[in-house]
């Protein structure tokens, strides 16, 4: 059974009993909307932003999933981004799922900013102390894409597409490789492209899956190194600044060369743009976002 939330509005979502509108803005004609549901992969509430276009009314629109990076939640892209504009021009759904569990108690679980709250990795830990919740895998290339089918029928299509930024980047880049087919295209802003070898990696791969060696199934790096069916129909778009203090401080925790070296092993098609003087911020990201949503909007809805 459904409910419906908000008022009538066509625009206003058909939202299942499983999820709860916690907030709606207008956004370039269609709506942003704030969601929770309990989650039975990560065995919490989760939160989750959907933009849905206004042209959703007249027919079904794509998705594409953002992945945000370490201390965000699902609020840093909606608020910093500037997608909208973009992605209401070209009719594409943009979902925004949280970085991590919520509302839970774990000893150690807010010590740090790189390692458990906001900083799940998009892995499904196999450490007993994190395993009951933390499955950012799983949430988010299974459990919330069903939940968007469902919560969105008639309003959206079954193409998705995925980016994401730092963690977020390495997110998208790794659930692009380990599931080929399930999405059209990939980029990511500043991804951490080879976490098996820099300490963020190094520390949530140790944390959540016991050890670096299990880590090399979640690095792009590695998963492009073994990878032995076909290249990817579109390329893979990254933007990298120049001035992004992870890159260029005292530990490279970004490794784009090490990307570029990989797709070049296999040939493959990689758009890595060194962006002169740009930091690892929002300021960064919103400069080249509609670059990425047309990327996507092209390779999901034609040019």
């Amino acid at each position: 059974s459904t409910r419906r939330t908000g008022s009538s509005t066509s625009l206003e979502f058909q939202s299942v009993m499983s999820a709860t509108m916690k907030s709606s803005v207008k956004l370039f004609g269609g709506l942003l909307q704030r969601f929770t549901h309990q989650s039975t992969v990560c065995n919490c509430e989760m939160t989750f932003a959907v933009y849905m276009p206004a042209c959703a009314t007249e027919k079904p629109v794509p998705v594409l999933y953002w992945l945000s990076g370490l201390t965000c939640t699902d609020e840093n892209f909606s608020q910093k981004a500037g997608f909208g504009r973009a992605a209401a021009a070209r009719g594409v759904c943009l979902v925004m799922p949280d970085t991590s569990p919520r509302g839970i108690q774990i000893e150690g679980a807010d010590d740090s900013y790189d390692f458990g709250s906001g900083a799940g990795f998009y892995v499904d830990a196999t450490e007993p102390k994190w395993s009951a919740h933390y499955k950012m895998y799983s949430y988010t290339t299974d459990e919330l894409p069903k939940l968007i089918q469902n919560l969105l029928a008639g309003q959206v299509t079954e193409k998705k597409s995925i980016f994401g930024h730092s963690m977020g980047g390495h997110g998208a880049l790794t659930m692009f490789l380990k599931n080929p087919g399930m999405y059209t295209s990939v980029s990511a802003f500043a991804p951490i492209c080879n976490p098996t070898a820099c300490p963020w990696g190094v520390k949530a791969f140790t944390g959540y899956l016991g050890g670096v060696e299990a880590g090399k199934a979640h690095d792009a790096c590695e998963l492009i190194r073994g990878y032995s069916g076909l290249a990817p129909t579109h390329p893979i778009l990254v933007d990298q600044g120049t001035a992004d203090s992870f890159l260029t401080g005292d530990v490279n925790q970004l490794n784009p060369d090490k990307l570029k070296e990989v797709c070049n092993a296999k040939e493959w098609k990689l758009n890595l743009r060194m962006q002169e003087g740009y930091d690892h911020s929002y300021f960064f990201m919103s400069t080249f976002m509609d670059d990425h949503i047309n990327f996507h909007a092209d390779a999901l809805c034609g040019a």
